[in-house]
């Protein structure tokens, strides 16, 4: 290959450090490609926010040389923040066939019209500088792909989420001949799944799912209802064909699990015989024991269908005895709390309930490290930067790398807003931009700051109090008693006398009849002293809150 004059700058926007908001950029001189623009969701630690976004900042700062966006597969964490993205920009985006139609799905939820192009695996999409090729791997949803992106300083393989699975649901494998072929050729730089990093040995197929499910559902004498993710089109397929086997018909309930079915059935990802799906009509008056239900829930949503159900207030469905309810999935981290309230309450409700825990009713679809080891070998890159994994993940992936004979220098751990540089003289870390966090709360995108958070989590924790005084504008002295009270703070035995000790000191600071020249800045002060007395007293720390009316 010639010299070349520029670098290639790898710039990740979100996925490292954390599980979500996959997003990566690639930039060469005057034009920029995007791999995944995914979404993370909240845990505690971010109350009231609805959902975590990439920081694309720095591409607003230079969208004309945004030139496309590639998506390798269709889970929220890698094309939950389309519709943001293209709020913002219009650019081209390339991806597999099944990606695009639960980007669609999306796009239709937030009325926005996009250039979205279906590409196959082997297909070149040439982008300036850059020629993108998608390749085939087994994940846990159809149509899975990573990227071969040639440049003119070398080339990358980005591998997006994949296992090695050799009995994959719907026979996509990883295309290891593929791999090799461009191993051979040379690789600049291979940028890889790092989720199992820490995990020995292999992932199991999903096929140990599949018959799982099947004599679970086979064994059940009463109704049965699974829950997944709504993207795992493989397993939804896996419940269909044991329901099918074992003579039930299948109800689907929750939104999102209704328009994907639909629309995997419509591309032909979902096969389902004709009159296998019921109304709701139809499965009241269907026997229990000839009833599959397949439902939104796998993570504890409070609006979701398996959370309702377990509440008591979905319209059609009541969890009764002799149910049989399989979680087909693992909690996200951060949803632990909520997915096992639903477990207890669903086993209050008599029925009986199969996890991860008992049974292998989910697998995941990342790479282990044994299978880590085999992309390695293959790909034989010649820089490497571990990616989608939290930060242990990415360095225990680094270290296998170099156990492999990477040279140390030659692999880099990144975080988000890191600038890798690469030219024909080797790699080093340029000047970072911009990547925090953007929180979607409610219809405001990117409105709450680590402020407003710190504050909710201050409320959460130790609540509030809010005093009210009345005081001459000319003397600042009070013209009536301050007003105190509470939310959140103190139990009903304890607030009278906690609201009445703050009462009493307001009154005798602000109650005498000469004030000083700066009393505005001594009715600030008072919030520290209010804050002292109550912590004092309780030990707890509320949010003070003061308001002054001047008369």
């Amino acid at each position: 290959m010639p010299a070349t004059t520029l670098p290639l700058r790898v710039i990740p926007l979100g996925g490292l450090g954390e599980i979500g908001r996959n997003m990566m950029v690639y930039e060469y001189g005057d034009t920029m490609i995007a791999v995944d623009v995914g979404l993370m969701f909240p845990d505690v630690d971010h109350p009231g926010v609805d959902l975590i976004i990439p920081d694309w900042q720095y591409i607003l700062d230079h969208k004309e040389r945004l030139r496309a966006v590639f998506l390798t597969h269709g889970h929220e964490d890698h094309i939950g923040a389309v519709p943001f993205l293209l709020r913002d920009l219009n650019v081209p985006v390339f991806c597999l066939k099944l990606t695009r139609g639960l980007v669609q799905v999306k796009l239709k939820e937030y009325k926005i019209e996009a250039d979205v192009t279906v590409v196959e695996p082997g297909d070149a999409i040439e982008v300036g500088p850059f020629t993108v090729e998608f390749f085939s791997v087994s994940h846990s949803i159809p149509d899975s792909g990573g990227l071969i992106i040639e440049t003119p300083v070398g080339t990358i393989v980005h591998t997006g989420d994949f296992k090695i699975d050799h009995t994959p649901i719907g026979g996509q494998h990883t295309d290891l001949g593929r791999l090799a072929a461009v191993g051979e050729e040379g690789v600049l730089l291979l940028c890889a799944d790092s989720t199992y990093a820490e995990i020995e040995g292999y992932t199991p197929s999903e096929q140990v799912v599949a018959e799982t499910l099947d004599r679970i559902i086979g064994d059940a004498e009463g109704r049965v209802i699974v829950t997944t993710f709504a993207s795992l089109i493989s397993r939804v397929q896996m419940v269909v064909d044991a329901a099918e086997k074992y003579g039930r018909r299948v109800f689907v309930t929750g939104r999102s699990m209704v328009n994907n079915v639909n629309m995997a059935r419509d591309l032909g990802f979902l096969r389902v015989p004709g009159n296998m799906l019921m109304t709701p009509n139809q499965m009241r008056d269907h026997p229990d024991a000839k009833t599959v239900i397949v439902c939104t829930g796998s993570q504890g949503e409070p609006t979701s269908a398996l959370t309702r159900m377990a509440t008591g207030s979905h319209q059609q469905i009541a969890i009764s005895p002799g149910d049989t309810v399989i979680l087909s999935s693992s909690p996200v981290p951060g949803n632990e709390k909520a997915v096992y309230r639903n477990i207890d309450m669903l086993y209050e409700a008599g029925a009986k309930v199969i996890y991860s825990r008992l049974a292998d009713v989910h697998v995941h679809g990342h790479a282990a490290r044994e299978e880590l080891k085999i992309i390695h070998r293959l790909v034989q890159p010649r820089h490497f930067v571990p990616i989608h994994g939290e930060y242990r993940h990415m360095v225990l992936h680094r270290e296998l790398a170099i156990s492999l004979g990477m040279p140390p220098e030659d692999a880099f751990v990144l975080t988000d807003g890191d600038v890798l540089e690469i030219d024909d003289d080797g790699a080093r870390l340029g000047e970072k931009v911009e990547a925090d966090f953007i929180y979607v709360d409610g219809l405001g995108i990117g409105e709450i700051d680590e402020f407003v958070l710190r504050d909710r989590q201050h409320l959460a924790s130790d609540g509030m109090v809010v005093y009210v005084t009345s005081v001459d504008r000319h003397t600042g002295k009070l013209t009536r008693s301050p007003e105190v009270m509470s939310h959140g703070f103190a139990g009903q035995d304890e607030e009278p006398a906690l609201m009445e000790a703050v009462s009493q000191l307001l009154t005798n600071v602000l109650g005498g009849e000469s004030q000083p020249a700066d009393w505005r800045a001594r009715h600030e002060s008072l919030k520290d002293d209010i804050a002292g007395l109550l912590h004092r007293k309780t030990h707890r720390r509320p949010l003070v809150i003061p308001v002054m009316l001047e008369v």
